[in-house]
This record gives C-alpha cells, structure tokens and sequence, in this order.
C-alpha cells in the first residue's frame, strides 16, 4: 500500500526557502534499513518518520546517511503536517517521543513553536584540523552535546565562510556551528552549520543547533528572546526563547511537495 511522503519547507514562510524536509506518517514502526533508505533516496538533510506511540508520536529523523538524535526542522515540519493532514486538530499540542526524550509544539497562528532541550556548549580546545578547514580564527570555541560551535569576528566573515568539507568531515563530531553578532536587519546573531560527516555539506536551516546558540548568546547579550538568521544560501528565521534548561524555537513551515512511496 502507497505512503504519503510530504516535502515541507521549514522555518521559512516562502517556499524554496528555509530547510526542506520530507515527513512520512506511518502506520506503525518499520526496519531502521527500510528508514535509511527512504532517506538516501529523498537526498535532503533529514527526512522525518513518526507513528502513534501512547500519548504521542514516535518520531525518528535521518540524513542520506545515519539517524541522528535531534533535529530542529524536520520536528517543525513533522508538527505541520500532523495539523496540516489532520492527525491532530489544530489547537492541539503536537507530542513526540523521540531519542532525546519528550518534545513538543504548539501552534501560535502562523508560527509553530518547538520545546527542546538546551545543549549549551562549554569551552573546549578546537580539535586538529578545525580552523584549518573553516580557514578562521575564531573568538570562542566550545563543545555541545552533539558539535563544535566557534563564535568568529563578525557576520560578514560568517557569510564568507567557504570550508574544505574534506576535512572537515575528520572532525569528531556530528557537525560544526560558526555564529557572530547580527549586524542588520534586527536579528541577534547569525549562524551557519557544516555537517560533511553527518552526510549534510550545509544544513540551511538548523533547529538543533540553536538549541546550543540560544544559551550560548543568551549569556553574551543578557537577554532570554533573541531572533537569529542562519545565513545559508536559502536562508531562514528562528526565534529563541531561553526557558531554564529548555530553549524554544519558533519557526514558520509551508508544504512545497507531496507524493507517495512505493513499498
């Protein structure tokens, strides 16, 4: 029986813009082989897999190559299609259980607004090849859960960046996020996230990692509500709110794509 697979561009109000992730409702669990392959086939940085599991729904994510243990966009994308299909009713909370424990989102109009948890990274020595590969020098470098955050000069050298994806692949981590102060258009800071070994050369949007960045600069500016720009070629806008041990993310999603998947 066909699968409905669903394209939704996260945090972004445009299409062609944000993050795009494919979403696929299934039925109930099926082999991580099966998962993987699905993946590698849609060839986005993640594609989303999620079936009613008790009070919630199990939700994996996978890039063209490996699972991974949060993913910001493809959630915000997951909670827009369960509302946007009718899995849920619109004023309910969307509830996902998944490898980094319980998540949630809640619709506030035209925004969708993500609970997470806060990877806030502690100072830590840049590893062999790290400032080679970006070709930086940064300001600040420190280690979160799952990367490497490096805070640079300013955001023009943000946008400039150009890594040697080769090695930076060698670095012992599931990805790399550089981030500056914003200088224009009313945003915070910027940001822009590599994950050559992850299978993703450039995430263009990425929820997780301002899991890391919202405390990061919440302790810099001294302020708990901040608007960041990840600044890839798509681009695309995420609010930040700082809440305890919890960061939460808000975003907008639109669907571009919808299909369905033999076998």
């Amino acid at each position: 029986m066909p699968l409905r697979i669903v394209q939704v561009d996260a945090f972004t109000s445009e299409p062609f813009a944000g993050n795009p992730a494919a979403v696929c409702v299934l039925p109930g669990p099926r082999a991580d082989a099966w998962m993987q392959a699905v993946a590698s086939e849609m060839n986005l940085s993640e594609t989303a897999f999620l079936h009613r599991e008790d009070d919630a729904w199990r939700l994996r994510w996978f890039t063209p190559t490996v699972e991974v243990a949060l993913c910001g966009h493809a959630t915000l994308a997951s909670a827009h299609v369960l509302w946007q299909d009718r899995f849920l009713p619109e004023s309910a909370q969307a509830r996902f259980a998944t490898k980094s424990g319980r998540l949630t989102a809640d619709r506030h109009g035209d925004w969708i607004e993500l609970d997470f948890p806060g990877t806030g990274p502690i100072p830590a020595p840049a590893p062999d090849g790290l400032t080679a590969a970006l070709g930086v020098t940064p300001r600040y470098v420190g280690k979160t859960r799952f990367d490497y955050l490096l805070e640079v000069a300013d955001e023009d050298a943000v946008r400039a960046l150009r890594p040697n994806f080769s090695a930076l692949e060698r670095v012992a981590a599931r990805g790399v996020i550089v981030t500056a102060p914003a200088t224009q258009n009313g945003f915070d800071f910027v940001s822009r996230f590599f994950a050559p070994r992850s299978g993703v050369n450039e995430d263009p949007v990425t929820g997780s990692a301002h899991c890391a960045l919202g405390p990061y600069w919440q302790e810099r500016l001294g302020k708990s509500e901040l608007l960041a720009y990840q600044a890839s070629a798509r681009g695309g806008v995420v609010r930040v709110r700082v809440v305890g041990d919890r960061v939460r993310l808000g975003g907008q999603a639109v669907t571009v794509l919808t299909g369905e998947l033999a076998g």
